[in-house]
């Protein structure tokens, strides 16, 4: 259906005077129907795509304060409203954060925040990132050293770095400033993902062995 033939349903509750100019009115009417009650595409080929309106966004409008990570899209916030959801519990999002790892850290960062600075509080941060159990060690010698024993699984090699530098990242902030530490992250299983046959199973590229990488920390 092309966009200059279609009308506002709003038509049909005018005077019958007023809908024999329906093509002209009903196309000044969708503007109205388009703030107030949304529009929808009538079919596949309708170039209009979906638009709340007010009344669907009030509707739904618990949802927007809802970060809902592993909920339906239509139960949660959306994904541009993020920032600002995270505005009201004072959390700043790292830019290189997922969709779902945002949604997360949104969802449980207020009970948390009575644990900053402590090894308690760095550990459920660290499996709020990842989804994955993390354990701390805490060594008398030397002094105030601890180590961070995390288990990552992801599908590539550069998925399982990104993923490190952000575990590194979280630790530095929000460690005991006067401690320091060993980053330890296992790699459970090995991993074969092949999809390039012409170069066949490559370590490193398309496979990761099960193996444990050591990294210091400040």
């Amino acid at each position: 259906m092309a966009e200059n033939r279609r009308v506002s349903n709003y038509v049909t509750y005018l005077p019958a005077l007023f809908q024999q100019e329906s093509n002209f009115i009903g196309q000044f009417l969708l503007a109205f129907e388009r703030i107030l009650t949304g529009l929808h595409p009538l079919d596949a080929d309708d170039p209009i795509p979906l638009q709340l309106g007010l009344e669907e966004i009030l509707d739904r409008i618990q949802t927007y304060f809802i970060p809902g990570p592993g909920m339906g899209e239509t139960q949660r916030t959306a994904k541009d409203f993020l920032p600002w959801l995270a505005g009201w519990v004072a959390l700043s999002l790292r830019d290189d954060w997922e969709e779902e790892e945002k949604r997360r850290f949104i969802s449980r960062i207020v009970p948390l925040y009575q644990f900053r600075g402590t090894l308690r509080g760095l550990k459920e941060l660290l499996e709020t990132y990842t989804g994955e159990a993390a354990t701390i060690y805490e060594c008398d010698h030397p002094p105030h050293y601890f180590q961070v024993e995390m288990t990552l699984s992801e599908p590539t090699p550069e998925r399982l770095r990104r993923k490190e530098k952000i575990a590194r990242a979280i630790i530095d902030q929000e460690k005991p400033a006067h401690t320091f530490y060993a980053l330890r992250v296992l790699i459970p299983t090995m991993q074969i993902r092949n999809n390039d046959p012409q170069r066949g199973i490559l370590v490193g590229h398309n496979t990761l062995l099960g193996a444990t990488t050591g990294t210091g920390g400040a």
